[in-house]
Order: structure tokens, then sequence, then C-alpha cells
């Protein structure tokens, strides 16, 4: 059996590092595009294309991209939730249990 064992902001933090991430990529590609520019020229048939075409679709790339961080970012916070969801219930089926538990019987007298 496996052991999950995290802080209870684990996955708060995940989820908002994720979400900064997006912005992170899209710049990161313009960087990519303009460092390489100066060497397009000297690019020719398949790589120039490909290269142009590169060009063309980065933003709908960086967007893509981000999309699939969304994504991804929605189903931590909804594992996030599910986890703290099921924390509390366990305290509270604890709680209750407890309340209703005879102690004195398991006294050994």
């Amino acid at each position: 059996m496996s052991r999950w064992d995290f802080g209870d902001q684990t996955l708060t933090q995940l989820t908002r590092k994720t979400g900064s991430t997006g912005d992170e990529l899209g710049t990161l590609i313009t960087q990519l595009i303009d460092a390489a520019e100066p060497l397009s020229n000297r690019f020719n048939g398949a790589g120039k294309a490909a290269f142009d075409s590169f060009k063309s679709r980065a933003d709908t790339i960086t967007a893509e991209l981000n999309a699939g961080l969304t994504s991804i970012n929605e189903g931590q916070g909804g594992m996030n939730q599910a986890f703290m969801t099921g924390n509390t219930t366990m305290a509270d089926d604890a709680n209750t249990n407890m309340g209703a538990a005879n102690f004195d019987a398991a006294k050994f007298r």
C-alpha cells in the first residue's frame, strides 16, 4: 500500500506555480524565435520552411501549450479539493466514532 505524505499546502503551491508557467512559456517561445531570427537567412529548403512555419504558428503553439497547462492546473485544483475534503471527512468521522466509542468497556480490571 502506498502512502501519500505531503503538507496541506503542497497542491495549492503546485497549482499556483503551474498557473504562472503559461506566461513564462509564451515568453520563452517568443525569445526562441527572436534568438533564431538572425539564423533564418542561413536556412534553406525544408529547414527554412519548418522555421517559417514555426514562426508563423508561434501564437497558436503558445495558445495550445497554455490550454494544456490550464487543463493540468484545473486537474491539480480538483485533486487539491479532493484531498482537502478527504482530510476533513476523515477527521470528522474519527471524531464522531470516538464520541460514540465506549472506552470504559476496554479497561481491564
